[in-house]
């Protein structure tokens, strides 16, 4: 399914042009002239790097935007589930909020009854979580100076759009519970 060649995957067309020079309907025409609606990600990544010099990074961007404007790939469609993350900002130290997610007893108070095992800590950055589901959680602390600090839950491995679009609210009001816990 063709839509307006406008934004795909969060990039505009003014931004996509101002990185590589061409805008996204000149990207999706190059791309649909080369074949690539029958080739895997990887092979158009890999052409978009040779024929036209991309960076890995916007070789990327091209082919997921590529991927979605012509029904490839759904919104936070990866190759094995559906992926989302969430971001706030907190008026905390960042060694506070990793708190907040590392010990169960803080945690239960924001997050309540929530099943979940941590695989992985690592302290003020990152904790690795097997949700109950097993779809996995990754959640990555940012300081923003010394009283402030970013917090990303990134949700994946979700079985179906719906339930990404389910996690994705669900982890904005947890965020919104835990900025209260920590500012109060």
């Amino acid at each position: 399914m063709k839509r307006a060649a406008d934004s795909y995957g969060g990039i505009t067309s003014t931004a996509v042009k101002k990185a590589t020079g061409k805008t996204w309907r000149e990207w999706l025409g190059l791309l649909d002239k080369a074949g690539a609606a029958k080739l895997p990600h990887k092979d158009i990544v890999q052409r978009l790097q040779k024929a036209h010099r991309l960076p890995d990074w916007w070789g990327q961007m091209i082919t997921v935007g590529y991927e979605q404007a012509r029904g490839l790939r759904l919104k936070h469609q990866k190759p094995d589930g559906f992926e989302i993350s969430v971001t706030k900002t907190i008026a905390a130290p960042v060694d506070r909020a990793f708190a907040a997610w590392r010990e169960s007893a803080l945690r239960e108070q924001w997050l309540p009854r929530t099943p979940l095992t941590v695989r992985k800590a690592t302290p003020h950055k990152s904790i690795r979580i097997l949700w109950g589901d097993a779809s996995t959680l990754s959640v990555n602390f940012w300081p923003k100076g010394s009283l402030k600090c970013q917090v990303v839950p990134q949700h994946a491995k979700l079985p179906t759009p719906d339930a990404a679009e389910k996690m994705k609210a669900y982890w904005a009001d947890k965020l919104e519970a835990l900025r209260a816990f920590l500012e109060k």
